[in-house]
Formats: structure tokens, C-alpha cells, sequence
């Protein structure tokens, strides 16, 4: 979602606050700003449309001042215009917001009663007035601060800057991440380490219901209660290099092609390649032969990945497990096992209904076990155990190697259950690791038909509306290949298990639609072809995705097909992701569409 750096430095910081936005450029956003403290007061600039715009701005109208504040926002509340771009300086006071007031409205009317014009249609407005009022008041910035807070409802994350006091700043979170950065005589203030690592390795994650006043050589904590509190320091990983794309067009497509090495990164990490057996870097705080249940809650691609793992868990570990989306399992209220694990799958690892579901797990006594690409965030903190993916940094905000690396991570966990339990042999699992291990090579294979693929997204590209159908494990497949279709070039798109086309979706097909079939040559792949004879009969216009066998059996019926490699059925969710993940690129590709930030979605989605 929104993203937020402040820096108290010591030279002019207007330059360094928009490049350490660019590092949150990933979360999504629709307009962004600066604003810095100088001798007239609190400057701003700010833009609608990309971080250029606002550069562009800034080299025209410059900023002084080294104590500054910047913003990019994804619009939940007012339009997209510069007036609702942040930050917003009500009075002597200005500030950046990353999330949802929920009770602005009787706040807002509280405050106009009480005499404040309101200039925009935020929800962050409320919070400058709130400030300003208490600043008016008499009260000096902390007390201010403080009694604001105690006000508001929500999940959000602040920075805050006051005219005349070049030497403080203060944060607060509650929900959205934020992060303090420890330098030589400044401080800093980000969403995330990433935006803050050109300037600082050594980073304090405030925890919910903290707030921060930061010095130039100082910061003091407090928790919700006002109580002072220390938390500890860590040096962060993310790289100060700012990510490029190389030599692709777009992040997408560097991230696409980047899946055989980060599976195998993240292989490394979970499997002992000579012996091709399982290995967990820690013990597990808990034993797979006394669970009941396995619950694994995530939202979008991270839940496709969960399913994929429902399968894999029950069939090699025969352990019951359930899929829920976390945006409707937190509200639930679902009764858990006493010998319960509960799976929390995040990219980012601050997904706001995922880590509310992580929470009511771990009341309800669960074990629990996060699978995260970013092992300092909110969810691998609060989590008994993680599960750390290696996909690095992805930037493009429709997921692709951090659902290949989520993948991988489960299915060694299957493999690592399977073994715990009894049920899987040290033949069976010298089989599957095997499988795993040549995955990534059977990757590149697919890479390299590239070509091929865009020829047929083309195609696709024409339709109004596409089918995608898969049946066992290549059913999470389908609903992938649907999100990342419609994500990408707005195309409508749905994914259904191949055996329920004849309880509704057939009616929709005619000779206009395409129809995705994901066919491995595997034990389900007479039922799912005699679905897709089905199709044919109606003039539906078929991508078959096959191997050898398959490509064989449909080689005289005029279907385009797409070949994967022939692997283990184990390991087809991996292989058959990639085909439909070119499908979608180059088909937004061909449309035009903004591939690495479509419309209206953010990377991490820190609010409800």
C-alpha cells in the first residue's frame, strides 16, 4: 500500500527522500509527495501519476530543508488528485499516513463543529487537524502526539514534522509496518529496511501500538500505553542497491525468468542435496506426528499456493488440512484443534488479513508456522517458525517467483511432514526431493518456448472473457492463471476444477472464448482431456498445456498447445505456473496495460 520515508539529516534531504521512495515503488501507489521543514515553515511538492512527475517537479521548484517527510499514496479514501496526495500540513504541523481512520468521519464532523476547514477528502486530513488543534491548544508536539493517538481507530502508520523543530520527528504505528534507521548524527523513518538501506543497515522495527521521537542522534519508544520501551536493534539485509530491471523490459519479466535460480535458492535451504532428503534449519517447536490439523489462511496468490500445499499435506502426510482466505477466516471465529498448526503464507509478510488470522490462531493455541519472503517483517516476527522463501526482492506487484519460492517451501514441508508421520517411505522421499531438485532446470526448458507463448497470448489477448481449468493439483494452477490474466491486461477471467465445467461455467463457452487446459500426463489426465473434448464440441478455442504424452495424444486435433516438461506430478504446480504466468505478461504486453503496477493493486496490502 502507501509508502512512507522521513529523514532528519544533515544535508538538504528533498533528492534522497524521493529515491528511498522509489525502493517502495513495489507497494503500489497513484500519487506522491515531499515535504521538508526550512526557514519560511513546512515546503511542499507534490504529484499525481509516478514518482517522475514529482521529480520533475522538484528539479523545477526545488526543496530546501534537512528534515523532510515523503509519501506515496494509493488512494482509499478521495480521488486521485494532487490535492489528496500527501503529505498534508494542517497548521504547524504535517503529516504522512499509511493506512485507514476508520472513525474519521465523526472526527471530522467533531472538528468542524469545532471551526477546522477541511482542504481534501482524506481520512489523513483528520489526523493534521486533530494535531494542529491540540498544538493550538498549548500542548508541545509529544503531548500532542499523545493525545491524538488515544483518539484514533484503525490501522495506520504516521510521520509527523513541526514547524520550527528541525530536530524531531515523530512515528507511530498501529498495523502497517514501520521502521526506524539508526545513522551517524541522522535519522530515519521508512515503511520498509529496503527504502532506508542506501543510507543505514541498522534498523528497530517499531511494534504495534508503538510510537517514536526521533533526534538527530536519538530515539525514544513508547507502547501504547505511554509506557518507554526499548526494542532491539537489527542489522537488515536488504540490499542498498536500488533494483533494476537489466536487461528486460519489465520487472515481471526479470522475476519470471528469475524462478529457476530462487527455487533453488530456496531448495537449498530445506534439502540436503546429495543425501535428497529434507532439512529444517531450526527444530520445530512442534512434532508432525501429534498434529490433528494443519489450517493454512493467506490471501490472493499466497492462497493458491496454500491450496496447491492442501493437497501435497493430505496425500503425502494424510493430514487433514484446511484453506482458508484470510479475509474471511479472521472474521470466522473458527474453531481450531488443541493439536492444531496453523500456515500463514505472505510475500511480504505484513498482509493486515494475514497477520490478523496469524493472531486469532496463536489465541485459539495453535502452532504456528509462517512461510514469508521477508524475514524481518510483522508475520516471521510474530510467528513460532519460519519458513523463509529466498525469491529476494520482487518488485512487480503481481507475484511470480515468490509464489514459485512459496510453493517450493511447502511442498518440503509435505515432504518433511510426510516423513515425521510415517507415511513416507526414505525411497518416497529420495523420490520427491529428486523431483524438486529437477524442477528448476525443467523450468529454464519452458523459458526458453518464451516465444511460442507471447505468439499464443496474442491471441488471447482479442478475448473479452477465458476459461482456465485444471483438476488436483493444477487446479490452483487454473485460479492462478485466471488472477494473473485479469491482474495484468483486465481481461475477465476464471478458473474452475475441470470436472465442475459441466455444473454452470459450460454454458459460457462459444466459439469467441479460450479455454487454458492444464493436462499433465499424469493420473487425472483422461478425466481433464474428456473435459476438454467437451470444450471442442462447443467451438471453445483450447491452449492445451501438456508434456510429451499429452502432446502426442492431441497432436492431429488442431488445439494451440503449450509443452512443459515431463515431471513428477508432485512438482507440476511449479512447472505449469510458469507457462500461464508468460500467458498473462505478454498478453498485457500486447494490450498495453501498466504490467509491474497495474490499476488499483499494491504490492502489500497492509489494510484491510
Amino acid at each position: 500500500m502507501c509508502g512512507i520515508v522521513g529523514i532528519l539529516g544533515k544535508e538538504p534531504v528533498a533528492d534522497n527522500i524521493v529515491e528511498a521512495l522509489r525502493r517502495l515503488e513495489y507497494r503500489g501507489y497513484d500519487s506522491a509527495g515531499v515535504a521538508t521543514l526550512t526557514p519560511r515553515g513546512i515546503e511542499r511538492r507534490r504529484a499525481v501519476g509516478k514518482l517522475k512527475n514529482l521529480a520533475s517537479l522538484l528539479a523545477r521548484e526545488p526543496l530546501e530543508g534537512a528534515s523532510g517527510i515523503g509519501h506515496t499514496r494509493w488512494a482509499t479514501h478521495g480521488g486521485v488528485t494532487e490535492t489528496n496526495a500527501h503529505p498534508h500540513a494542517v497548521g504547524d504541523v504535517v503529516v504522512v499516513h499509511n493506512g485507514i481512520i476508520e472513525n474519521f468521519r465523526p472526527l471530522k464532523e467533531e472538528l468542524t463543529a469545532d471551526g477546522s476547514v477541511f482542504t481534501t477528502q482524506t481520512d489523513t486530513e483528520v489526523v493534521a487537524q486533530l494535531l494542529a488543534r491540540e498544538l493550538k491548544r498549548g500542548k508541545a508536539p509529544r503531548e500532542a502526539v499523545r493525545a491524538v493517538l488515544a483518539r484514533l481507530q484503525g490501522a495506520f502508520a504516521l510521520a509527523m514534522l513541526f514547524r520550527g523543530e528541525n530536530d524531531l520527528m515523530i512515528a507511530a504505528r498501529n498495523g502497517p509496518p514501520l521502521a526506524i534507521g539508526h545513522g551517524e548524527g541522522e535519522m530515519f523513518v521508512g515503511s520498509d529496511a529496503i527504502a532506508l538501506s542506501p543510507f543505514t543497515s541498522r534498523i528497530t522495527y517499531l511494534e504495534d501500538g508503538d510510537w517514536a521521537v526521533l533526534t538527530h542522534n536519538a530515539v525514544e519508544i513508547c507502547d501504547a500505553h505511554g509506557n518507554a520501551v526499548k526494542r532491539p536493534m537489527s542489522f537488515s539485509q536488504a540490499s542498498a542497491m536500488l533494483v533494476d530491471k537489466g536487461n528486460h523490459r519489465h520487472f515481471m519479466a526479470k522475476e519470471i525468468e528469475e524462478q529457476p535460480e530462487v527455487i533453488g535458492h530456496t531448495l537449498a535451504e530445506y534439502v540436503d542435496f546429495a543425501e535428497r532428503t529434507v532439512r529444517v534449519p531450526d527444530k520445530l517447536p512442534f512434532d508432525f506426528a501429534a498434529l490433528d490439523r494443519i489450517t493454512i489462511t493467506a490471501c490472493g496468490t499466497a492462497s493458491y499456493a496454500g491450496l496447491a500445499a492442501k493437497y501435497w499435506f493430505e496425500r503425502i502426510a494424510r493430514l487433514p488440512t484446511e484453506v482458508d482466505i484470510a479475509s474471511e477466516f479472521r472474521y470466522r471465529e473458527a474453531p481450531l484443534p488443541r493439536n492444531g498448526l496453523a500456515i500463514v503464507v505472505s510475500q511480504s509478510g505484513e498482509t493486515a488479513d494475514t497477520l490478523a488470522a496469524l493472531r486469532y490462531c496463536q489465541q485459539q493455541g495453535q502452532h504456528t508456522l509462517a512461510i514469508v519472503n521477508v524475514p524481518e517483517s510483522t508475520i516471521a516476527r510474530e510467528s513460532g517458525m519460519v519458513f523463509r522463501t529466498c525469491a529476494g526482492p520482487e518488485i512487480g506487484v503481481a507475484s511470480t517467483k515468490a509464489f514459485t519460492c512459496q510453493l517450493t517451501a511447502l511442498a518440503c514441508l509435505a515432504i518433511l511432514a510426510g516423513k515425521m508421520r510415517g507415511t513416507l517411505s526414505p525411497g518416497q522421499e529420495k523420490e520427491l526431493v529428486g523431483a524438486l531438485i529437477m524442477a528448476p532446470r525443467q523450468m529454464t526448458e519452458i523459458l526458453k518456448d518464451e516465444r511460442h507463448i507471447a505468439d499464443i497470448a496474442r491471441e488471447i489477448a482479442h478475448a473479452r472473457d477465458v476459461l482456465f481449468l485444471g483438476r488436483g493439483l493444477n487446479y490452483p494452477i487454473a485460479l492462478e492463471g485466471a488472477l494473473k490474466l485479469k491482474e495484468l491486461s483486465y481481461i475477465h477471467a476464471e478458473g474452475y476444477a475441470a470436472g465442475e465445467l459441466k455444473h454452470g461455467p459450460i454454458a459460457l463457452i462459444d466459439e469467441n472464448v479460450p479455454v487454458i487446459v492444464i493436462a499433465p500426463h499424469d493420473g487425472l489426465y483422461g478425466k481433464t482431456v474428456s473435459n476438454m473434448e467437451e470444450v471442442a464440441a462447443r467451438g471453445g478455442k483450447i491452449v492445451l498445456l501438456t508434456d510429451d504424452r499429452g502432446m502426442k495424444d492431441n497432436e492431429h486435433k488442431g488445439f494451440r498447445t503449450i509443452r512443459v516438461p515431463r515431471a513428477n506430478p508432485f512438482v507440476s504446480p511449479l512447472l505449469y505456473a510458469v507457462p500461464v504466468q508468460l500467458l498473462a505478461y505478454h498478453a498485457a504486453v500486447f494490450i498495453g496495460t501498466d504490467v509491474d503496477q497495474p490499476r488499483n493493486l499494491a504490492k502489500s496490502v497492509t489494510v484491510e
